[in-house]
């Protein structure tokens, strides 16, 4: 947390590495909230779920005509996101045609809608994440060098659960809490034995898994203070149990 709040004072581009579901887009998010462009925008795209045309014209904006189906004139998210931040997430699924184009924006700031002429300013930070190795995707030609020096910048990785073993009690407190707002549960919290089980199990999915399970326990529980049962009842059987003692 203390590197990325010394980047956020920062305009540097950020390169967020690490496996699905390590918290990635909250850091960014983080980020953001901690910066001088806290008041802009915080756009994000992620680059794994649209088709290549659609990421481009979701990316840049398009001209009215400029494929078939752009019956009118579209601002792109790096448009949305002038005097914010602009979130790539996912970026190691972006195709090289598509590099290419980013690597161009990242050194000119400046671009064009699809089909268009008129060139606009890209007025944002940009932030990047992805849960490939990227030094490996170089290597296979399916990633651009050029363009993973413009984005790692600085660059942090976000470490999995099971290498912070020490932070789970506490991350769990902090999801707690945000499930409790959510859910309309206040005071929702965990007994000793509950606490023990969630620090003793395995969550490869990580956050964004450990998450999902506290939910899933606060929506079964008819009480605010989970128990062993109720953990037990959304961990066994998932693959999530290391050896949980009920004693």
């Amino acid at each position: 947390e203390t590197a990325l709040r010394k980047v956020a004072l920062t305009d540097a581009t950020v390169l967020l590495l690490g496996e699905s579901g390590t918290g990635k887009e909250v850091a960014a998010r983080f980020v953001h909230a901690n910066s001088k462009r806290a008041k802009g925008q915080f756009v994000a795209v992620n680059c794994a779920t649209l088709s290549e045309q659609l990421l481009e014209s979701e990316l840049f904006g398009h001209e009215k005509g400029a494929f078939s189906g752009a019956i009118a004139k579209k601002r792109g998210k790096l448009e949305l996101a002038e005097g914010g931040t602009f979130f790539l997430d996912e970026v190691g699924e972006m195709k090289i045609e598509l590099q290419t184009k980013l690597l161009r924006v990242l050194q000119e700031r400046r671009f064009e809608r699809v089909g268009g002429t008129c060139s606009i300013d890209a007025d944002a930070r940009f932030i990047a994440a992805t849960n490939r190795d990227l030094m490996n995707e170089i290597h296979a030609g399916r990633f651009r060098e050029d363009l993973y020096h413009r984005l790692a910048v600085f660059p942090v990785r976000m470490p999995p659960l099971r290498e912070r073993p020490e932070d789970v009690s506490q991350l769990t407190d902090a999801l707690l809490a945000r499930i409790a707002r959510d859910l309309g549960r206040p005071g929702l919290s965990l007994d000793e034995r509950a606490r023990t089980a969630i620090v003793a199990a395995n969550f490869p999915g990580n956050v964004r898994e450990l998450r999902n399970a506290l939910e899933r326990a606060a929506i079964l529980s008819e009480s605010t203070k989970l128990t062993l049962d109720d953990m037990t009842r959304v961990l066994h059987g998932n693959g999530h149990e290391k050896h949980v003692s009920a004693a």
